[in-house]
């Protein structure tokens, strides 16, 4: 794991948090109608502190403290094109099988897809943390986090399989199990695949709050949320960091082969 007494502040968290801001403004501009839509709510002639989003601004202020925190480009850039393509990946599954569906009814939005990468960076953050303060407590629960590891993977398999349920019938969503099996049973550290699991369950719950009581997007159960949906961002969370280490692991296998071929 990445060393935890690197500054807070790093040269790269400029340039992050730059890219993150340019990011917001670039879907307001590109989407300008619906943040007018959204902006229509508010009073500005009233009291607009009682119209404003409070929570969506927590969110934003809490995302974009985190993703600064000891940035280092040279892996977070790979965290934001996993986040990009398995955020698509997640959204088709989800609005081309109508497990859920969003206000504008696109399949999926364009719109929705750069907050997959920014909270992917967040959760990186946030597990590597939670990681750093279990190893100064105690370095023997090895064990117990793989019991736990079991435990909660398990149960999270059996309440995907009762939720996606209604749509057996749909190639995608056996795709996605497969997967989430695969990754389940095929664990690299079962300590920090489960802190990765609740860091982005935790922050997964207040962006589903956000999301499905404003009614941007709506489940077929029409739960707000569904239990499901914010244990399913930590499997998301997982998956996404599974996906960068084979990643990383095939670029130094290439890189590896090259340096042999040149020095033949």
């Amino acid at each position: 794991m990445e060393n935890q007494n690197k500054p807070f502040w790093t040269r790269d968290s400029s340039v992050l948090l730059g890219g993150f801001l340019v990011t917001i403004f670039l879907i307001v501009y590109i989407w300008w109608p619906l943040a007018e839509e959204y902006l229509a709510y508010v009073d500005w002639n009233g009291k607009w502190w009682l119209y404003m989003d409070w929570l969506l601004l927590g969110v934003f202020l809490f995302m974009s403290i985190t993703i600064v925190a000891r940035a280092n480009l040279k892996t977070d850039v790979l965290i934001i094109f996993v986040g990009i393509c398995g955020g698509l990946a997640i959204e088709s599954w989800g609005t081309q099988t109508n497990l859920w569906h969003y206000y504008t009814a696109e399949r999926p939005p364009l719109w929705i897809i750069p907050a997959w990468p920014i909270a992917s960076l967040s959760i990186d953050r946030i597990a590597r943390f939670l990681n750093s303060m279990v190893e100064r407590k105690e370095t023997s629960l090895s064990s117990l986090f793989t019991i736990l590891y079991w435990i909660t993977f398990a149960s999270f398999l059996i309440l995907m399989l009762v939720f996606v349920s209604p749509t057996f019938d749909k190639s995608y969503t056996w795709l996605a199990l497969t997967l989430c099996t695969l990754l389940i049973v095929t664990p690299t550290n079962h300590r920090f695949a489960l802190l990765t699991f609740i860091a982005g369950a935790g922050l997964g719950y207040f962006l589903e709050l956000w999301g499905t009581t404003r009614e941007c997007w709506t489940y077929y159960t029409f739960q707000k949320p569904p239990f499901f949906a914010v244990l399913a961002h930590g499997m998301a969370a997982v998956a996404f960091w599974r996906a960068g280490l084979l990643v990383r692991m095939f670029g130094k296998s290439l890189g590896e082969k090259r340096v042999e071929s040149r020095a033949q």
